[in-house]
Formats: C-alpha cells, structure tokens, sequence
C-alpha cells in the first residue's frame, strides 16, 4: 500500500506529462512494473479516474434536428451511398418492424393503413407471443375499380398474425362520391363499432402516399382518383397523403375538398393517437413527408438516412 500523495505524483507524471512508466520509474528509482502496479492502484483507490467521450454519430445529429425541427423521435435506417429506391424501402420496413415488436404488448389496439410500405413492414415482423391485440384498418380500401380487399387485407392478416391479434377490417369505400353518403354510414351500428375501435388505437402505423416516384403510393396507381380530381389536388398544392387524407407540404389539409369525402383519419385526429409512427423513403416523398410532419400527426418517423438529410435540407 502507497501514500496516497505518491500515488497521485505518479499517476499525474503519467497521464498528465505524459512519461512513460520506465521514465517516472528512473525518477523515484523503482522498477518500471512497480510504476505499473502504483498507476493500478491509484485506479483502484479512485485517484484516477478515466472519463470516455462516445463522439456523436451522424445518425444522432439528424435525430436532434428532426426533434429541434419537428417535435418528433427519428428512426434512421442506415443505407449504403447510391442505394436504390427498393433497398430504402427495405431498409426501413426492417427498422419499424423491429420497433413494433418491441412496442407491442399484451393487450395494444394497432392502427394500420393498408399501402406498399405497411405491407412491406407487416412482412417482416416477427412472430410475437403477445395477447388480447387487436388490429384495425385505419380507412377504407374500396375503390371504383375493385374491392379493396386484394389491396389491405393482406397487410392486416399479417400483422394480426404476427401479435395473435383480433382483426377489424374497414368495410367502407377508401373515397365517397358524396360527403352526405360518409355521414349516413358512418352512423351504422356496424361501423360505428369500427370507429370506436379506430378510436381506442394506441400505436399508429403508416406512410405518407406519394404521386410520382419510383413506388408510386397504391391509392394513386389503383384507380381510386379520376384525372378530373387528380388535376384538383394538384392545383391545391397537395403534395402526398397520409391515411387517404391529403396534405400540402406545409401541413395544411382542412380546406382540401376531397378530405370530406376521404374514410381515414385526419391529422387532428391521428394526432389523438399516443404513439403515431410513421414510416418513408425515398427522394419522391420528400414534400409529403414535410407536410406530415407540420401536422402534427407524427410521433414516430422511421426514415432512410439518405432521404433524411434532403428532408432537413428543404426544411431549413
């Protein structure tokens, strides 16, 4: 056992002025290895203390940004330089997948909107051995031209699948021709049942649908939307949509005509949800993805960090 201020005078010639131990050795004319056990046991006793600095990863930077920015945690899927459009998709279907298995628990109500990106997600979840999960369509999927049935049943199957859950499809067209016809179904009893269970969700699952790009969102490659009334949401500036209700980049969406007669959730009311994640990739989306996010409907964004910087580069 050392004085303690010889300990201290060691470890200071050492760390400090940076000699070598065969250095401070020669000056207090003692062996280099009991200047190795001397700096052991000024750790021990709490002489020196070494303190680890972990440097901030780029990933971190873009998280603090987005929630500076928007409110909202950040989920990176990291991708290779170049990487194309179906790796980023790929990318961060795996990421919220690997999420909701870890948010999901006994007992959670889910509410899904059925598209490309959802299915992709619902693809890779693993099997869960939770209970009492309940599963829900977040809006309608019927259109002009088909059922809808082919489009989100799928995705739900899979998911409910996935967490043992009870699944509550959404019987109703994904847009009215009539704003009149929404407000005389939704006052059934059997969808009111629906939407009192869209009502109770906790964990929020969608994309924001996209108008061009290399995926181009379902709702708009499906039929469901007439070149009249593309032409419309076009001249309204609108940018993407989030559960079949359309947004313009800067988060506006009330004044949007074809949102009255749309069967999902609004922004307002998704943002009544505890926990909404929200799930992107891809250059194409950008505009959407900002309106989603000036919403207010986003808790959770899982997105690909190259899209994630050009997202923070529109923004300012």
């Amino acid at each position: 056992m050392h004085d303690d201020s010889l300990l201290y005078q060691v470890a200071e010639s050492y760390f400090v002025q940076g000699m070598t131990t065969n250095a401070v050795g020669e000056r207090l004319g003692v062996s280099r290895s009991t200047i190795s056990r001397m700096l052991t046991e000024a750790k021990a006793r709490g002489i020196v203390t070494i303190t680890l600095r972990q440097p901030d990863k780029p990933s971190d930077r873009i998280s603090r940004r987005f929630e500076d920015l928007f409110g909202v945690r950040s989920h990176i899927a990291g991708t290779t330089r170049g990487a194309r459009s179906a790796q980023r998709l790929d990318a961060v279907s795996r990421y919220a997948a690997d999420l909701l298995g870890r948010w999901v628990d006994d007992g959670t109500v889910i509410g899904v909107a059925w598209g490309t990106t959802t299915s992709t997600v619902a693809s890779y979840l693993k099997q869960s051995t939770t209970s009492d999960v309940t599963v829900v369509q977040l809006n309608g999927a019927a259109g002009p031209r088909s059922t809808g049935i082919g489009t989100s049943t799928p995705v739900l199957a899979t998911m409910a699948k996935a967490f043992n859950a009870q699944l509550y499809p959404f019987p109703a067209p994904a847009f009215f021709d009539q704003e009149e016809a929404r407000a005389l179904l939704w006052q059934e009893s059997s969808v009111r049942r629906i939407l009192a269970v869209r009502a109770a969700t906790q964990i929020a699952v969608f994309s924001v649908g996209a108008f061009h790009g290399p995926v181009v969102s379902q709702v708009y490659s499906e039929g469901h939307l007439s070149p009249a009334t593309l032409r419309s949401l076009n001249e309204n500036r609108v940018v993407g949509d989030m559960c079949t209700v359309f947004i313009r980049e800067d988060g506006s969406y009330a004044d949007i005509e074809l949102n009255r007669r749309a069967s999902g959730p609004t922004p307002s009311e998704l943002a009544r949800i505890p926990r909404r994640l929200c799930i992107v990739s891809g250059r194409h989306k950008i505009p959407g993805i900002l309106g989603a996010l000036r919403s207010g409907a986003v808790t959770d964004l899982v997105i690909d960090d190259l899209t994630a910087r050009e997202v923070l580069d529109r923004a300012g």
